[in-house]
């Protein structure tokens, strides 16, 4: 089974860190988890460098740090559910590497975050530290924007979590693998009902759909565990079309809870393949993603 001992959620006191961490206190509150809550002061050196005025520059830098120190605690004070202590950390610097170094710093299991922050971020894109750490991260990320559907809601108590409804989206590859079992252990720990998703792209004829539909049928059907079958709680779906587009719309249609999916590697190498599905549709979707690396 999966588990889930040390969550970390990097927040820019934006409404996407509110709802991001209602998503990482619910998890942390339902498997017990030591939250880490981090806040990162973006480094001031590219703007007024330390040699130019080195004192000035180190008591804004320590007010800024105080600052921050006290907006965390704050924030975590004002947004913390009954029962959920979180370890506040806070450093300045390279957002994106610090994110990655404390998370491997605590061997987190999961990252939550929000997928637009402060910055006004372009509707096209989510923004280079979400992206970057959505692609480096070496344990699985959840990814939250305004859910259409929420099993975190809004302000509410760890008693109310409810994840009623789990998709899983596989092109039948290797990276995909792993994310299948968090899938399979989330739909167990929460007694969700689990939908196994594979899009067939560039069909051309009728005669290759029927049998490509029938072949991915098969295989998705081999991969429901024996008591996934007997409670009737898993199913296997099929369907033709831009994958992304098709994994949005069955979200939608099913009002689903939470997206799980499998992404390749960590490097510039991968960024296609990443952005290719998985990036539209965190992107877009109309709940949280959960992206699995391999």
């Amino acid at each position: 089974m999966l588990q889930i001992e040390r969550i970390l959620c990097p927040i820019d006191f934006s409404e996407f860190s509110v709802t991001a961490y209602d998503y990482a206190q619910s998890l942390a509150w339902h498997y017990k988890a030591t939250l880490f809550l981090q806040h990162v002061i973006d480094s001031l050196t590219p703007y007024y460098p330390y040699y130019a005025f080195p004192d000035s520059y180190n008591e804004i830098c320590r007010q800024l740090r105080a600052d921050a120190e006290q907006q965390l605690q704050e924030f975590a004070k004002t947004h913390s559910w009954r029962g959920v202590q979180p370890q506040c950390d806070v450093q300045d610097g390279a957002v994106t590497d610090l994110i990655l170094g404390l998370a491997e710093a605590k061997a987190v299991n999961l990252i939550v975050m929000g997928t637009h922050g402060l910055r006004g971020i372009d509707h096209l894109a989510l923004g280079s530290v979400t992206e970057k750490v959505l692609r480096k991260a070496r344990c699985p990320v959840l990814a939250v924007r305004k859910p259409a559907h929420a099993f975190a809601p809004p302000g509410g108590e760890p008693d109310l979590v409810q994840l009623h409804r789990i998709l899983y989206c596989t092109d039948f590859s290797d990276y995909s693998e792993q994310a299948f079992d968090h899938a399979v252990s989330l739909a167990a720990e929460y007694k969700a009902e689990l939908t196994l998703l594979h899009v067939l792209e560039d069909i051309s004829s009728s005669s290759d759909i029927e049998n490509e539909t029938a072949k991915a049928l098969e295989l998705l059907e081999k991969r429901i565990p024996p008591w996934a079958r007997k409670n009737g709680m898993t199913k296997a779906v099929v369907r033709i079309g831009k994958a992304y587009q098709q994994i949005i719309q069955l979200a939608l249609e099913s009002q689903t809870d939470l997206i799980i999916m499998g992404v390749r590697g960590r490097h510039a190498l991968d960024l296609a393949v990443f952005g290719s599905t998985t990036y539209r549709v965190v992107q877009s979707g109309p709940c949280p993603v959960l992206v699995v690396h391999i």
